[in-house]
């Protein structure tokens, strides 16, 4: 994937090094392709599997549940953005993935939702931060919270996927980076807060674990529009990177974590989708490059 000649986002938090120790990361590039994004979301979905923590709204790997008022003692200003983009590879790399998911999203997401566009925040920390959402944690992968509309990501995932799993490659991350933003799209679409009280008055945990699965496939779908605009605008996509972005998506479907975890196969639990499900809505995104075609919710949406 091309992104070293893409301007910086602005909206990029570098909280790196505010207490959990800041520490170099390999550079993103040439990283070779395998599955080990799947497994390192094993250690967050792993920890929620059998139930979502009340005050972690969309944890793990991104699970999204809606927006509750911020816990008691956080405040913006204890965490003050920082007034430059960061300059380090890694850095620079997450803000030039987040930079071209505004510049496509901008006017994407009015021309195809009628919906106006306001940009995120990426807060990058080590080990553990806070957001309006709860403590964030390594542990607990990427997520979304709506109720700051950030997305929290712990940089030492990229190193993790390299070292420990022997995956990686930069579309790859953008990807991860690209379905969190899918989440912020639901978010602004206000299809983050139906979700949320339809769980509330499902008559039953896989009622609501099925709402779920419709609202990470739909973030997988999105993540898939971006990416196909993305490539027609800048070219950033080189042999291989689409391969590569599809067995990353089979690899963390339900399924596959759940056998990884020695696990039976519970389809009534699953909360992401299976392995199959996630390719699919990734490439219907990115063959089609429409937002409407990535309606999870409509009748005649695969389950």
């Amino acid at each position: 994937m091309r992104w070293e000649d893409f301007r910086t986002s602005e909206n990029v938090e570098d909280r790196r090094g505010d207490g959990g120790g800041g520490m170099g990361l390999p550079i993103p590039g040439g990283g070779g392709g395998g599955l080990g994004i799947g497994a390192i979301i094993v250690l967050g979905i792993l920890g929620w599997a059998i139930g979502v923590d009340p005050r972690m709204l969309i944890s793990g790997a991104e699970m999204a549940t809606g927006a509750r008022a911020p816990t008691s003692g956080y405040t913006e200003q204890q965490r003050p953005r920082q007034s430059a983009p960061p300059t380090d590879n890694t850095g620079r790399f997450v803000s030039a993935v987040v930079a071209m998911n505004e510049d496509v999203w901008k006017d994407l997401l009015p021309q195809q939702a009628g919906v106006r566009w306001r940009a995120p925040t990426l807060v990058m920390f080590d080990r553990v931060t806070t957001s309006a959402c709860g403590t964030a944690q390594s542990a607990m992968g990427p997520f979304y919270c709506p109720a700051d509309q950030k997305i929290y990501l712990d940089t030492s995932f990229f190193r993790d996927m390299q070292r420990k799993f022997g995956g990686g490659g930069d579309f790859a991350y953008a990807y991860v980076i690209a379905h969190e933003m899918g989440h912020h799209i639901e978010h602004l679409m206000g299809i983050l807060g139906r979700v949320q009280q339809a769980q509330r008055a499902a008559g039953s945990k896989a009622e609501a674990n099925n709402l779920s699965v419709r609202v990470e496939l739909m973030a997988d779908c999105l993540a898939g529009v971006w990416a196909h605009h993305a490539n027609q605008r800048w070219k950033v996509l080189e042999p291989g990177d689409v391969e590569k972005a599809i067995r990353t998506a089979q690899a963390i479907g339900d399924d596959r974590l759940q056998q990884a975890g020695g696990g039976r196969v519970v389809p009534d639990s699953f909360t992401h989708g299976s392995a199959a499900q996630r390719a699919e809505w990734l490439n219907r995104g990115l063959k089609s490059g429409r937002v409407d075609v990535c309606n999870t919710f409509s009748n005649t949406a695969r389950r």
